[in-house]
């Protein structure tokens, strides 16, 4: 299997490759960017490292590794500031991201591959891949809040000094202010929080708004984000690579699930080799779903000033 980097020269994109190869999860890795000699040196970089981890091929260039690629991941983008919405990204992010689609379109995309959309909007410009590139929309998926979610879960862990790989927890609706924390599931080892001394509302509430705050507090800190985001984006494409079917929260154009329909956002995703394979609905709180329509509802009002703008570019 090939996976395919947009973005594969900057920190996302080499963070991405880098865990990758070191899940040793697909056969050749190609990292592709606008600056060829960066992506170039990046591939070079992990290639050396590779008698040490897995028998993978590891190049950089630009489109032409696109018809042979079985996944597609989209990282190229421009950067947050750190008071910046992610969903004020769209006018700048917009019309890069559509000559990227271009480009892929241009170079030969395979019918059966699959497109992981990370850079942000995510969940507007999943919605517009799945528009404009001609794929069953099912192939186009977007990282969504499986980063919250795994930010999400290790704040909580850190919090109550628990094993992070024990702690599940899911954020669902848009990766972006109006996420929502789904406490109703939360568990440690099985257990409910408020199980564990020192769990109480105050404490739910400070985790949540550092979950939410945590992209900018990383880029505040350090200038952006990367491992953690490679770590999302490796998790994604091992369900897809190994058809594992498990259940992640991405983001997908909705037909229903929770009443929510033409608007990307996350909700419990089944995935594997063909994309999304099916959604499923747990039993929330009404105030969990309130707040997932709700943030369809913030996205969907994006879309409609976006989507003429796709059009006319």
């Amino acid at each position: 299997m090939k996976v395919s980097i947009i973005g594969g020269g900057g920190l996302v994109g080499s963070c991405a490759a880098y865990a990758l190869q070191c899940g040793g999860l697909v056969r050749e890795i190609a990292l592709l960017d606008v600056n060829q000699e960066l992506a170039v040196g990046q591939a070079l970089d992990l290639q050396h490292g590779g008698p040490s981890i897995a028998d993978q091929t590891i190049q950089g260039g630009s489109y032409e590794h696109i018809p042979d690629s079985d996944i597609i991941c989209i990282t190229a983008g421009l950067r947050r500031k750190p008071d910046e919405s992610r969903l004020d990204l769209i006018n700048r992010n917009t019309d890069l991201f559509v000559q990227i689609l271009r480009d892929v379109k241009a170079a030969g995309i395979k019918s059966t591959a699959i497109v992981l959309v990370v850079s942000n909007p995510v969940d507007i410009l999943t919605y517009v891949a799945a528009q404009t590139l001609g794929l069953p929309i099912n192939q186009v998926i977007g990282l969504g809040t499986q980063l919250d979610t795994i930010r999400f879960c290790s704040l909580i862990a850190e919090e109550l000094n628990a094993p992070p790989t024990q702690t599940k927890a899911l954020i669902l609706g848009e990766h972006g202010e109006s996420m929502v924390p789904i406490w109703s599931s939360a568990t440690i080892g099985g257990l409910p929080l408020d199980k564990f001394s020192g769990w109480d509302h105050g404490v739910a509430s400070k985790v949540f708004t550092r979950t939410r705050g945590s992209g900018a507090e990383v880029i505040k800190r350090k200038g952006g984000a990367g491992f953690a985001v490679g770590i999302a984006i490796r998790d994604c494409i091992d369900a897809i690579a190994l058809d594992r079917r498990c259940i992640l929260p991405v983001s997908s154009v909705q037909d229903g699930c929770y009443g929510i329909r033409d608007v990307a956002l996350s909700v419990p995703t089944v995935v594997g080799r063909t994309g999304v394979m099916r959604r499923i609905e747990l039993d929330l709180w009404p105030k969990e779903i309130q707040g997932i329509r709700a943030s369809g509802t913030a996205l969907r009002s994006t879309l409609s000033a976006v989507m003429p703008r796709v059009g006319s570019l």
